[in-house]
């Protein structure tokens, strides 16, 4: 099977690259900004003339704050994006799957969000990607909506300069104060639990639609950073703040965290969010 990974030098891609492409089942066409613009329908082509048989959408995005005063930008990848990959999808038969967020929803719900519950973003970034969704379910017959959380991986998100893991550590090794979130839960995610666990649902194919991927178990920022000096050992001190001190541009959900209800039935797990930071923590030879 033939797969193409659009944004593949990016936070998620790199490691789909890896995974995908650490297995003979399938043959992995990387491509990045530099191949193909999803704004762009003529730089397209490329798809056209590779007919892989699934195509990955990673491009995105990503700066929340910023998409508040540059909406036109992150509707131009996140949702016109996502129609034109969704036509070409559609034309060469291809599988469409779009990478979507938990910041599709409000946060009003108190716990979990499954992939039954209706979506109401609150800031241009989760309108954009719920746009996103519906370009892709409405224009392509073969989709798979892949709703992720909170990455964090290896390549760090280009978008954003980084990750939280690292850029908590980093802090805390220049001895900088610690000040973190505690009001807003979510599933922190390992890229390489994402990629790992798409793989195995690619084999599978079950039926199109919405299908929640993230680390099982949720938690609030400040648990996070908490979590990731237990577990390297060290004494670092975490100030928990509210979200209202921060006084950020974009609204943020309160309570995102997602319930993979869907992988469950058709027999797939993610691993919980604390091995998946060990394991990634282990990885960057932080233990």
């Amino acid at each position: 099977m033939r797969v193409a990974v659009i944004g593949a030098n990016g936070q998620l891609g790199t490691d789909l690259v890896k995974v995908f492409g650490g297995d003979p089942f399938f043959g992995v066409i990387p491509l990045t900004h530099k191949d193909l613009d999803v704004t762009a329908p003529k730089t397209l082509k490329i798809l056209r003339n590779l007919k892989p048989d699934v195509i990955i959408n990673t491009a995105a995005y990503v700066r929340v704050d910023d998409a508040e005063l540059y909406p036109e930008k992150a509707f131009a990848v996140n949702a016109i994006g996502a129609l034109n990959i969704a036509r070409i999808a559609e034309e060469i038969g291809a599988i469409n799957v779009y990478i979507s967020t938990d910041y599709v929803f409000d946060g009003k719900k108190g716990e979990p969000y499954t992939e039954e519950d209706v979506p109401n973003p609150i800031n241009v970034y989760g309108a954009s990607k719920y746009a996103g969704e519906i370009f892709t379910r409405n224009y392509s017959t073969k989709h798979y909506i892949i709703r992720v959380a909170s990455l964090y991986g290896r390549a760090g998100a280009s978008g954003k300069g980084g990750n939280f893991v690292n850029w908590v550590i980093e802090k805390a090794k220049r001895g900088e104060e610690l000040r973190i979130v505690d009001d807003q839960f979510m599933s922190p995610t390992y890229t390489v639990d994402v990629a790992g666990t798409l793989k195995e649902f690619l084999k599978i194919q079950p039926e199109w639609g919405v299908y929640h991927m993230v680390n099982e178990g949720h938690c609030s920022w400040y648990e996070f950073a908490r979590a990731i000096f237990e577990i390297l050992g060290w004494d670092v001190e975490v100030k928990p703040i509210k979200s209202s001190e921060l006084n950020r541009l974009a609204r943020r959900p309160r309570f995102s965290a997602l319930e993979n209800r869907k992988l469950h039935k058709i027999g797939l797990k993610m691993p919980h969010w604390k091995g998946g930071l060990r394991e990634y923590l282990t990885k960057r030879e932080y233990l």
